[in-house]
This record gives structure tokens, sequence and C-alpha cells, in this order.
């Protein structure tokens, strides 16, 4: 194994400018293509053992660069999604609150409060969902099923709804 990741190295190394350029079609940014090939390598360390040997290693780099990038164009957009709607619930909030900022620190307390309510095995999830990962990731990095983790996400979102409905009420009754 050891005389195959040097191997794997030393093709990398060989690969590394085109890999760059490919970079460089989707970030548009020198720093951001390194990083993209420097995520690449890593993943193509990790998964090595899954590189089957005859293939042609450099469309399979090629790949891995290519999917970095839309996994994590993609979290990086469910991540803004979610930080527009917190933004503008926020903003909605303040404008219907009498403008206290003693009330507004207890809305942020109520949250972070409910939140640790939850049992880890509900809140960790929950959090690794709106910080953009995809459900296989967050599975597969607690090492349980999806089916787990969807259903951990749900519960959990079922409790802080709860745990801070009188928000959502507030919010409908003062225009």
């Amino acid at each position: 194994m050891k005389a195959d990741m040097i191997n794997l190295q030393s093709e990398f190394g060989k690969l590394k400018s085109s890999l760059r350029f490919f970079a460089m079609s989707f970030t548009k940014n020198k720093e951001d293509a390194d990083d993209l090939v420097q995520d690449t390598f890593l993943k193509a360390v990790r998964y090595a053992h899954k590189f089957e040997e005859g293939t042609n290693l450099k469309a399979w780099l090629y790949m891995i660069l290519k999917n970095t990038f839309i996994n994590n164009y993609r979290r990086k957009a469910r991540h803004q999604i979610y930080m527009e709607e917190s933004t503008a619930l926020a903003a909605d909030y303040q404008l219907n609150s009498s403008g206290n900022l003693g009330v507004n620190k207890c809305f942020r307390d109520d949250i972070h409060k409910a939140l640790k309510m939850l049992p880890y095995d509900y809140s960790y999830p929950f959090i690794r969902y709106f910080e953009g990962y995809k459900y296989h990731e967050i599975a597969k990095e607690l090492n349980i099923p999806i089916g787990t983790v969807k259903t951990r996400i749900h519960g959990a979102r079922i409790v802080l709804k709860k745990s801070l409905k009188m928000y959502k009420n507030e919010l409908k009754n003062n225009p």
C-alpha cells in the first residue's frame, strides 16, 4: 500500500499543473484553484483504495476535482440562503419589536437555549445541515444511516418550532 501511495503522489505531481488549469476554469481565482487542487489531492489520498489499477488516473482526479467544486458550491449556496433567511427573520423581528436591545438579546438567547435543550444526537446533525452539509455527508461523518440523519433533523425542527413558537406568533401579531 505504501508503494501505491508513493506512486499516486508521483503521478499527482505530474498532473498538478493540468489540474490547476482545470480548477481555474471553475474558480477563476488562483488561490481558490490551488485550494481546490489541494482538496482534490487530499481526497485522492483518502480514497486511493477505491482507485482501480489500470484505469485513467487523470480522469479520476478530474472527476474528484469537479465533484469537490460542485459540492463546495452547493454547500456555500445553501449556507448563503440560510444566512439570508436568518437575516431577514432577524430584520423582521427588529422592525416589529420595541427596539429594545434586551428583547433582541432574549430572542437570541432563547434560540441558543432551545438548541442546547436538544440531545446531541439531534442538535449536531441539525447544525451541520444548516452549515451546508448534505444528508449523506452528515451520515458518513457520524457513521449512521442517511434515514436516521433525516429523522433527527426533522425531529430537531419540530422541537425548535415548539420552543420558539412565541416568536412566530409575535411576528404575525405585530405589523
